[in-house]
């Protein structure tokens, strides 16, 4: 019997000295399962969520559990309701999720106090790529041509917005075609449902096109065209002009003139515990070799590659890592504040619509874009959208 107990004794001190190694191994601070939502699998930010969760896993231990969604309101509700701690999402469930506008200014959402730890600036483009085969080689060849509307996507339908608008063109020049998420924009592409649609050129769906019977190509968006540039960048302040060389067909010896912005936001909500923010953007940092070749797009995340002058404030446990590298600057702060006194302005003015009667969704609507308009033209902000 002593011998019984002496050996369930050393049996229980083996397995107290293996979960206290395995917690030592486990050095971020984070938890041992993180999860986070991205879009569809397949997307260029499915694929880089799943590298970093291999390389998080080899590090430290930890399981990266990535839920897909097809839209911007799917990627970002699980953020809202704590499903999620963290999100790798793009324009849509960032900036359009901060301003209250398309999905995002129903009833049931309104202006979200979101907040970036990471965006990933990589070589790709995110912009319309057509069918090869529908002879588009300009944004003005888009006339008349068959055009991917992504039901419950605002980034991507403005996206296509405002870069329709770099040749003075708008959606009633071209025909909507809708479908139900990414994945089934760019299949309809392939299977000549549509000509054009938004993607990002290291999505599989991108290769996917790339490497079927239609073919791809990427619009000119020349950016010489000043005028052009400053009617797509009143719709739509994220884009920036760019050479894209990483993606389906492109390389830098065959680049693209076109647009892109940062994605994917690695973002999250303002009430996140800063120091999980903070362990979880230094983890992104301290396991960078490892991930950064693992999936197309993935040498965005570099430090060196940040925009701290964005669209969306930083939250303050990702500011505290970049404080501590010596990259924050006082610039990089005074626009930080001035984003969240946008956010503050958006929240208390949503709240005062809020408070109204409206006969129908339709008034509710009207009514919080004026009034969103107003507020922030009385801060000596520019709303952007005034309506839609």
């Amino acid at each position: 019997m002593n011998a019984t107990i002496r050996r369930l004794a050393l049996t229980a001190a083996a397995l107290a000295l293996s979960g206290a190694a395995f917690a030592q191994s486990n050095t971020s601070g984070l938890p041992s399962t993180l999860a986070w939502s991205a879009y569809d699998v397949g997307s260029g930010g499915y694929n880089q969520a799943v590298a970093i969760g291999n390389a998080l896993k080899q590090k430290y231990g930890i399981n990266l559990r990535v839920l897909p969604g097809k839209n911007d309101v799917s990627r970002t509700l699980p953020i809202r309701e704590g499903q999620v701690q963290f999100s790798a999402n793009g324009v849509g469930g960032s900036y359009m999720a901060q301003e209250g506008i398309y999905e995002f200014g129903a009833k049931n959402w309104g202006p979200q106090p979101v907040r970036a730890l990471l965006l990933n600036n990589s070589d790709q483009i995110l912009s319309v790529i057509a069918a090869k085969d529908a002879g588009i080689k300009t944004i003005a060849d888009m006339k008349g041509k068959r055009v991917a509307w992504v039901i419950g996507a605002p980034s991507l339908n403005q996206n296509i917005t405002a870069i329709l608008a770099f040749a003075n063109l708008t959606w009633d020049d071209v025909k909507k075609v809708e479908f139900g998420g990414f994945g089934a924009a760019l299949d309809g592409l392939i299977n000549n449902q549509a000509d054009v649609a938004f993607t990002s050129s290291i999505s599989g769906k991108a290769y996917q096109l790339a490497k079927s019977p239609r073919g791809a190509n990427y619009p000119t968006i020349a950016h010489s065209d000043k005028e052009g540039w400053k009617r797509l960048q009143n719709l739509a302040p994220f884009f920036f002009p760019f050479n894209g060389t990483e993606g389906a067909d492109l390389s830098p010896a065959k680049p693209a003139e076109s647009a892109s912005y940062p994605y994917p936001v690695l973002m999250t909500y303002a009430k996140q515990d800063a120091k999980l923010v903070k362990s979880m953007t230094e983890a992104m940092l301290a396991t960078f070799d490892e991930y950064k070749s693992a999936a197309p797009g993935n040498i965005g995340w570099a430090l060196d590659r940040q925009k701290f002058g964005w669209v969306i404030p930083y939250h303050p446990g990702a500011i505290a890592v970049f404080k501590e590298k010596g990259v924050w600057t006082a610039e990089h702060e005074l626009n930080n504040n001035m984003l969240i006194k946008r956010q503050q302005i958006l929240a208390d003015t949503w709240a005062q619509v809020q408070a109204r009667k409206h006969a129908d969704d339709k008034t509710f609507a009207q009514d919080w874009m004026a009034s969103r308009a107003a507020a922030l033209t009385k801060a000596g902000m520019d709303p952007v959208l005034k309506s839609w």
